[in-house]
């Protein structure tokens, strides 16, 4: 195990769900959605840069799973990752909790920035287009990063067109299903939310994790890798 790399993930998925989420939890009234949005657009805009060239700054099971579709990280990678990840967003999710748990009068249970459809739904999507929704607002995010960096480490300008699909994808998809793309985003929220949140949970870790994996093979389809360099894929570049 790459401790430097393990840890990365964790600190960016920490920092991703109580910052990102936590402008949804604590600042929704004065920020309103396009807010929220730019909220995680720039959160991971500034992870980008900050860990990317470590660990390539996933903070993301699905991004995670496009990368070892792709063949760019091996699978005892993957492992280390989806688990630095969740664990990552768990301690997030606790921290923003604990805060939000000082502001009087502010509502966590049952929604606390966790995701939903039918009536957690803004527009009461059904469960059949929330997971439609997810799997291809998930596409878009993995294909973006798929696409602009190469192997695993987020390099120069890489990271301004991850930042901003985020953006435009919370834009679109707050009001369906209150964006997940990110299982790991979704479960931290969900634990401490209780209720219905959890008990839809399996959508915005399966769906996301779908949208992930056709996106790697997609990519593979436009981007085709040279023979000479698909020899040297499989390890963490």
């Amino acid at each position: 195990m790459q401790t430097r790399t393990v840890v990365s993930e964790f600190l960016g998925t920490l920092l991703l769900v109580f910052f990102a989420v936590g402008s949804a939890v604590l600042a929704v009234e004065y920020i309103g959605t396009v807010g929220i949005a730019l909220a995680f657009g720039f959160t991971l805009l500034a992870l980008a840069y900050a860990l990317g060239p470590i660990s390539g700054c996933h903070v993301n099971p699905a991004v995670t799973l496009g990368m070892l579709v792709a063949r760019r990280i091996d699978l005892r990678t993957a492992i280390e990752y989806w688990v630095a990840q969740f664990l990552g967003a768990i301690v997030g999710a606790a921290l923003l909790f604990l805060l939000a748990k000082q502001v009087p009068g502010l509502r966590t249970s049952g929604a606390f920035g966790s995701n939903g459809y039918d009536d957690r739904s803004a527009v009461g999507i059904n469960l059949g287009g929330a997971f439609l929704a997810e799997v291809v607002l998930t596409f878009l995010l993995v294909f973006v990063v798929l696409a602009v960096t190469h192997k695993v480490a987020v390099v120069g300008f890489d990271g301004l067109p991850i930042g901003l699909s985020l953006a435009v994808i919370h834009l679109v998809g707050i009001p369906l299903t209150g964006t997940s793309v990110n299982p790991a985003r979704s479960l931290g929220p969900a634990l401490f939310a209780g209720g219905a949140a959890l008990s839809q949970l399996w959508l915005f870790i399966v769906a996301p994790l779908v949208g992930g994996a056709v996106a790697a093979y997609a990519h593979r389809l436009t981007h085709p890798v040279p023979a000479q360099e698909a020899a040297g894929l499989g390890g963490t570049g």
